[in-house]
């Protein structure tokens, strides 16, 4: 009887938790929405946006998979100034061009970052002995208070969870992850009992700290919701005093990365990180995050860019996987700032000044890794050789300041990695996750976080 009283139980509390978040997400679309047009009235777009493609390959409408149905398109060139001067020394290119790069980043896709923003405040919230696969870890939960007097409405507490090996006598190397933690503010969940992830590859974590090396996981929903219907919450909207945002205001993405950027500034305090070696990592949107971090601070020393697609490492121009449109959509728009929404509906993607190759440029001379999973079990979303091209045409901003961009422009066989420069890449044989490429990655760091 009592067995199925508590099945009972369960079941009644299962059927709630689900009406919860049907509500919830119908809640969230419903806001969603609401933001979306408000931001197209304020653009003046009265026509509804063009509808991107499918990723479902059965529909009618489906992505592009087909090179030989790609198309040409021409690419802006980074080394041409906005007024056509060719850039030729490194001086015009950190004093001139550059900016410029930024600047067109910031005005049409990705938002500028007010100058505002209330300092961020760090506190040890708990720290345990752990393990990662056989080895020993001190792993420390944080929290990142935003000081908030000023619209006490809105709290934004940053989440970071930081693991160096015991006892480590010296500062070491730390991988940043965009990623995820058990919330709200507990201790992070227990490493797996095995020590692996697959027969052959160890988990990344245990591969980090094998070398001795640090890891820490920051938890980008504790910085910004991925949706708009948070934009008027968060960070984002902790400065807006929960109003929208403007048009050229920072989107969620920027938002992210400038919670990697208050993470460095604890790093820098802690005598047991070597600020001088930190490396961002991050899959999929949070791929997406992982680069423009990089492109915008150059205190991250190395980047993991996983599987980041369109908005991210893959090119816009190229008819490949998911398009402009998609990104620019109700559903996906909050990434990118207002003004972005305009090159899906009054313009369209050759209108855009910039494009992928050009974010990765913004990282040069800083070694930035490229990855991306199999076409057979990822899919072609991401457009894996969209990443390749973009990474090939910011080679030679990587050559302009003595530096080594892809030895090719030949796409690659699956597992060739080309890691000989600055710029490396390499599509490996699993699915949407860096998981398979941590140990390539991990022998392409050591050029750059071993002393020689």
């Amino acid at each position: 009887m009592k067995k199925l009283l508590y099945f009972f139980i369960f079941l009644s509390a299962t059927l709630l938790s689900a009406q919860n978040n049907t509500m919830s997400r119908d809640s969230i679309a419903k806001y969603t929405q609401l933001d979306f047009a408000q931001m197209k009235e304020q653009l003046g777009i009265t026509i509804p946006n063009r509808t991107g493609p499918s990723g479902n390959p059965s529909d009618a409408n489906a992505a592009n998979t087909d090179e030989n149905k790609v198309g040409s398109y021409s690419l802006p060139d980074p080394l041409i100034t906005s007024n056509g001067t060719q850039v030729l020394t490194e001086q015009t290119w950190w004093d001139i061009r550059r900016p410029e790069i930024v600047a067109q980043f910031e005005k049409v896709m990705y938002g500028r970052v007010p100058d505002n923003i209330p300092h961020v405040s760090w506190t040890i919230m708990s720290e345990k002995d752990t393990t990662a696969g056989p080895y020993p870890v001190t792993e420390t939960l944080l929290l990142g208070k935003v000081e908030n007097s000023d619209f006490p409405n809105i709290e934004v507490n940053i989440e970071l969870v930081i693991g160096l090996p015991k006892d480590t006598k010296e500062a070491v190397p730390l991988v940043t992850r965009f990623g995820f933690i058990k919330s709200p503010f507990g201790p992070p969940p227990a490493e797996p009992n095995s020590y692996f992830m697959s027969s052959y590859e160890p988990l990344w974590k245990q591969q980090l700290i094998s070398q001795k090396w640090g890891y820490a996981i920051l938890v980008p929903s504790s910085i910004q919701a991925d949706n708009g219907a948070g934009l008027t919450s968060g960070i984002i909207g902790l400065i807006n005093k929960g109003e929208h945002r403007n048009p050229e205001d920072w989107g969620v993405l920027r938002a992210w990365a400038w919670g990697a950027e208050r993470a460095m500034d604890y790093y820098e305090t802690n005598p047991k990180i070597d600020a001088s070696k930190i490396g961002i990592e991050g899959t999929s949107r949070y791929g997406k995050a992982a680069l423009v971090t990089m492109a915008f601070d150059p205190r991250f020393s190395l980047g993991f860019i996983g599987s980041s697609g369109a908005g991210g490492a893959s090119l816009l121009r190229r008819n490949f996987g998911e398009m402009l449109e998609n990104l620019a959509s109700s559903g996906e728009y909050h990434w990118f700032a207002g003004n972005f929404i305009k090159y899906a509906s009054t313009l369209t993607v050759n209108d855009l000044p910039v494009d992928a190759h050009e974010l990765i440029a913004l990282c040069a001379p800083r070694p930035v890794f490229i990855s991306v999973g199999s076409p057979h079990i990822e899919g072609n979303w991401v457009d894996g050789k969209g990443m390749f091209l973009a990474g090939v045409k910011a080679g030679p901003v990587y050559k302009l300041l003595n530096k080594n961009g892809l030895s090719t422009n030949t796409y690659p066989t699956m597992g060739n990695a080309y890691t000989d420069g600055e710029i490396a890449f390499r599509q490996h044989a699993g699915g949407h996750s860096t998981g398979p490429n941590w140990s390539t990655w991990i022998a392409w760091a050591h050029n750059y976080w071993t002393d020689k």
